[in-house]
């Protein structure tokens, strides 16, 4: 039975279901959510999942968010009195899935809580009163009665590094908060169709997953000595019950094809400090982008050998300004000093500001960093205010720049070593240019294209060839719109050389060029041949490019005689 509560002003309805008897998913759906965290593209809501199992114990997995308390404390008081409630397993401690554990703790002071060691540490700190506990490692069980055994999984990093993992040996359901799920929100409880989430199920991956590529593995193998998994309850979207092979098998190839990157960058970060988990995560997949690895490590929770080991081998390090003052200062500043102490001369280094109130200044770490002959990439990333969508699209800018930094050897290596008839054969193709540019929010960017052509009539529809390291093919997904700005044949050359510059993150690409607004308010480069408003409707995978399916709306041309300018290139195997 489905219940359905509706909030009309801000879209937030509630969802219970008896999965099978005895177990119930309450699914809270935020159907307007226009970002989360660092994705740009997210376009289709979200919905936070909590469990309720029911046995001769009771165990409620997870909570909500906050936006949702009254939503879904009714719901919740609807199915069982709160004093019958014997554990609360916090799956980690995010805000999203423990927002409201205060609130169940108030209801149900009896309630054992159940988490891993470092997420009952942070909800002593956050709850600031004392509640019943019990720590679990891998391995360990806790018996509901009835046969359902529930076994835990621990699952560092994915994404937060208090993550556990729930399976429950009588339904086979593995409840697993963050991991395979994805920000897609609609009514149906399952993944009954594939082709509609598949998108939306790679996106979240390489936002939030892909950065933490080797702790996907290690969480795949533990899961591989479970026994038969049935259904995966995901903290986010639909629960996965139809594809479960198919969709665990794609994290594990995806996630093997990034442990196998050659270089490596270190992300120190604090997690429940300031803005540094989201803006250590938008600077992480800047990075992943471009084919360097990833290793991501809590400040305040990281061993000191594991520091010295990571920054031992990483060729660049990016670090979250920790704080000074607070319960979680010292262990914090700690791992700070080693990772200090363990940095190299000629390692890259990026630094960004933490947001927290006490947080150790930008600069002063800059500076050490930069003494210790390490090279700075991109500036330090000072956040003053609540970081607004602008912000978290300039860290992933950093990260694509470090990566870009990183990786430029290994890519002249490759295009010096192929240089056949095929690669002369196909530099051949001649192309357009073009300078594609949007807006979106309060940011904008802009990129010389070359690979466009005309792909339908009904409706009008053109492609886009965008490499995967480029920082704009964030706002490049489905429902986000551009402008192609057709460049004139011997009038090009200022508008290339202006674009094909290296612009910092976050500056202007804009500066010094006469734009003027389209309809779908991105720019119009008025010395632009001609222009096409487009609106992004699809996105195919094709090796190291996006190909971007896009319907045209409005065109105009400002020279009806004049030609389009062509780029001729001697090999194919790069621009």
């Amino acid at each position: 039975m489905i219940a359905l509560v509706e909030q009309r002003q801000r879209r937030l309805t509630m969802q219970s279901i008896e999965m099978i008897p005895g177990t119930t998913a309450i699914r809270c759906l935020d159907w307007d959510r226009d970002r989360f965290d660092i994705e740009f593209g997210l376009q289709n809501g979200t919905t936070y999942n909590s469990f309720l199992i029911q046995s001769e114990k009771t165990a409620l997995i997870d909570t909500s968010h906050e936006k949702f308390r009254q939503l879904y404390l009714d719901t919740v008081l609807g199915l069982i009195d709160p004093q019958k409630l014997d554990y609360l397993i916090v799956s980690h401690t995010e805000p999203d899935h423990s927002g409201l554990v205060k609130d169940i703790l108030a209801l149900a002071p009896q309630v054992t809580v159940v988490g891993s060691k470092v997420a009952i540490q942070f909800l002593e700190n956050w709850v600031h009163a004392p509640f019943k506990q019990q720590i679990v490692k891998n391995g360990d069980r806790l018996d509901l009665g009835n046969g359902h055994v529930l076994e835990f999984v621990i699952a560092p990093n994915l994404h937060w590094p208090d993550t556990i993992f729930t399976y429950d040996t009588k339904t086979q359901i593995l409840y697993t908060c963050d991991a395979f799920g994805m920000h897609y929100c609609d009514d149906h409880t399952f993944d009954e169709d594939l082709d509609l989430i598949e998108e939306d199920y790679q996106y979240y991956y390489d936002c939030l997953m892909r950065p933490n590529a080797r702790s996907v593995l290690s969480a795949l193998k533990r899961m591989s000595e479970l026994p038969e998994i049935a259904t995966i309850a995901t903290g986010h979207g639909p629960l996965l019950h139809h594809n479960v092979t198919e969709l665990v098998g794609r994290y594990r190839q995806w996630s093997q094809e990034q442990a196998k990157a050659e270089t490596t960058v270190a992300v120190f970060y604090v997690s429940d400090y300031g803005y540094s988990d989201r803006l250590s995560q938008a600077i992480a997949h800047g990075i992943t982008k471009t084919g360097v690895a990833v290793e991501m490590m809590d400040l305040k929770s990281a061993d000191p050998q594991d520091v010295r080991e990571l920054v031992s081998i990483a060729s660049g390090l990016v670090i979250g300004t920790p704080p000074t003052t607070g319960p979680i200062a010292a262990s914090a500043q700690t791992a700070m000093s080693t990772v200090l102490a363990a940095a190299k001369a000629k390692q890259s280094i990026g630094v960004f500001e933490s947001g927290g109130r006490d947080s150790e200044s930008v600069y002063l770490l800059f500076n050490q960093f930069r003494d210790l002959g390490l090279n700075p990439v991109f500036s330090p990333i000072v956040v003053k205010e609540t970081p607004t969508d602008a912000t978290y699209h300039l860290c992933e800018e950093a990260g694509t720049d470090m990566g870009q930094w990183l990786s430029r050897d290994r890519n002249i290596k490759q295009i010096k070593a192929i240089n056949s008839e095929l690669e002369k054969a196909l530099g051949r193709l001649s192309s357009g240019l073009y300078i594609l540019t949007t807006q979106k929010g309060s940011f904008s960017s802009a990129m010389l294209a070359s690979w466009v052509a005309q792909a339908s009539f009904k409706p009008l529809g053109i492609t886009v060839l965008v490499a995967k390291d480029r920082a704009i093919e964030s706002l490049l997904h489905p429902g986000d719109h551009f402008v192609l700005n057709v460049l004139e044949e011997g009038n090009s050359q200022r508008l290339m050389k202006h674009f094909l510059q290296r612009f910092a993150p976050g500056a202007d690409r804009f500066e010094g060029v006469k734009t003027y607004s389209a309809n779908n308010g991105c720019p119009i480069l008025a010395d632009a041949l001609a222009y096409l408003e487009c609106e992004v409707k699809s996105r195919m995978e094709c090796g190291d490019h996006w190909n971007i399916y896009s319907t045209v709306s409005i065109g105009r041309v400002s020279k009806p005689d004049a030609l389009t300018a062509v780029h001729h290139r001697k090999v194919g195997n790069h621009y």
